[in-house]
Order: C-alpha cells, then sequence, then structure tokens
C-alpha cells in the first residue's frame, strides 16, 4: 500500500516534534548521543507512526513487533519517541540519566515500557534479533523482528556471524536497518575503517539488500512494505543518513556523536526545526 503526500506531511511533522523533543532531553540530562540519535528519527517515525504492530498501552503483548535498537546509545532518541507514541508520560523524560531514574543513556528493557531488548554494547542487538526471529519461528508466531544498527557498529564482528546465521538459517521475519550516516565516535566511518561497498557486503553474506534515502519517507515506506513481504531470507535497509539531521552545526559533524547543549545551542537548535 503506497504511503499518501498527507502521511508523508504527518509523518514529517512527528518526526520534527520528536526531533525537538530529543533536544531538550538531551539539555535536560546534561549530554547524550544527540547526533545518531537525530539521524535515525525518521525511520523511527515511521516504523511507530505507520508500520510496527504494537500496542502502547499493552507493551508486552504477546502478539507484537519486536523493535530491536542495536545502537543502543540512540536511546535519547528511542525514549522520545516511546513516550509521544503513548508508553509512558513525556515528564518523566526530565529526569533522563539522572540517578533514580528508569532511563540511563542506554534503555534497560526491565526498567524501560516498550524496551524489548537492553542494548550498549556494540554489535549485540543483531545476534539478539537473529534469536527473536528463530523464536517466533519455532513458535509458529507471525510477528516481525526490526532491528536498528549504526553504521560504525559495524565493524564488529558479532555483527557479520549474526548476518551470516540469519541468512542461514532464513529468517523471513527479520528486517534489519542500518543508520548509515557515515559517522563515527571518531570521525568519518571510511576514515576509521572503511565499510565500502557497504551494501555488496550485506547481498554477500546472503541479505536481499535495498539502499535508499533514509530521510525520504517514500523510500521509506517501499523499502519496509518490500521487507515485510519478503520471505526468503532477512532484508537489509541501508538507509543513507545525515547525522545531526535538521540541526545546522550538528550536520555532518562527528564532535556530536555526543554532547551537551547549552541555552543558546538548544534555542538554534530548536530554530533550525521550526520552533520558536
Amino acid at each position: 500500500m503506497a504511503i499518501t503526500d498527507q502521511e508523508i506531511a504527518e509523518l514529517k511533522e512527528v518526526a520534527r516534534k520528536n526531533r525537538i523533543d530529543t533536544i531538550d532531553v538531551t539539555g535536560w540530562a546534561g549530554g547524550a548521543h544527540i547526533g545518531g540519535a537525530l539521524s535515525m528519527m525518521d525511520i523511527l517515525t515511521i516504523l511507530y507512526w505507520k508500520y510496527l504492530k504494537i500496542d502502547p498501552s499493552n507493551p508486552d503483548w504477546p502478539e507484537r513487533d519486536r523493535f530491536v535498537l542495536s545502537k543502543g546509545h540512540g536511546g535519547v532518541g528511542h525514549a522520545v519517541v516511546l513516550a509521544n507514541k503513548g508508553y509512558y508520560d513525556p515528564a518523566i523524560l526530565r529526569d533522563f540519566n539522572k540517578t533514580g531514574s528508569a532511563f540511563g543513556m542506554h534503555l534497560d528493557g526491565n526498567k524501560v515500557a516498550g524496551v524489548d531488548v537492553s542494548t550498549g554494547s556494540m554489535g549485540h542487538g543483531l545476534p539478539m534479533s537473529v534469536g527473536l526471529a528463530l523464536g517466533a519461528r519455532c513458535k509458529g508466531e507471525d510477528w516481525l523482528t526490526y532491528v536498528m544498527l549504526g553504521d560504525g557498529e559495524c565493524d564488529e564482528g558479532s555483527c557479520w556471524e549474526a548476518a551470516m546465521a540469519a541468512a542461514h538459517y532464513k529468517t523471513g521475519n527479520l528486517i534489519g536497518f542500518v543508520d548509515r550516516n557515515h559517522m563515527m565516535i571518531d570521525g568519518p566511518t571510511e576514515s576509521v575503517m572503511s565499510l565500502e561497498p557497504f551494501a555488496d557486503k550485506w547481498r554477500a553474506f546472503g541479505w536481499e539488500t535495498r539502499e535508499i534515502d533514509g530521510h525520504d519517507y517514500t523510500q521509506l515506506a517501499t523499502a519496509i512494505e518490500f521487507a515485510q513481504g519478503y520471505t526468503d531470507g532477512p532484508v537489509m535497509i541501508v538507509a543513507n543518513t545525515v547525522k545531526g539531521k535538521g540541526v545546522s552545526y550538528m550536520e555532518n559533524d562527528p564532535a556530536w556523536h555526543y554532547g551537551g547543549l547549552s541555552a543558546e545551542l538548544i534555542r538554534q537548535a530548536k530554530s533550525d526545526l521550526g520552533e520558536g
């Protein structure tokens, strides 16, 4: 089912609010992994507001789709998405990453509603996602597992071991995304540890692969709907994105992998995003 222009306009507005709220939470927390949270926000928005089979009023619904944020340091963005989707009161994010809060920098699945898997150490999310997909198959259940990786994370060998396993066992109920913002904590991925030809690597490992603009809702919708209907094996969507998307002083700057925000930087970020 093709996405409509009205849906795209509505999703863009939701993503804009999610980005603004992520700026606020980063400010309240004193710092967060803001660049990668903003780069993946359009993907999270279209998944949570259009495609994931979920029920925020019943986070443990057995028939729900599972979502794994393998790049767990992006939890500040995921926490905002879950709050704005109705899993919990957004007001509690004022204590994000503070003593006594349920919200650490990497979200804990035992403490935060809507988080299916605790992640943080790079390279763990995809292996767990393969296990979830195989578990659903063994139990005869039809829910899907979606996993979001970072591109720098794909330096980890465990990602490629899991990729081989997923293809070998033909996990047609597993859909992957790579937030391909071309930046990691130490600089551009191609300078630190070259990944290219990246999409071809996933194909060589047996994944049906699509490479798209991760900020283009038509391309996202087409890729996701293809993946949902493809049952011969796992699908990887390599989504080219911009680190710090939407904030002029953050875009494509690896210095904003993690950072704190002064009142003036918050004001400028919100202005860039059309607020105030």
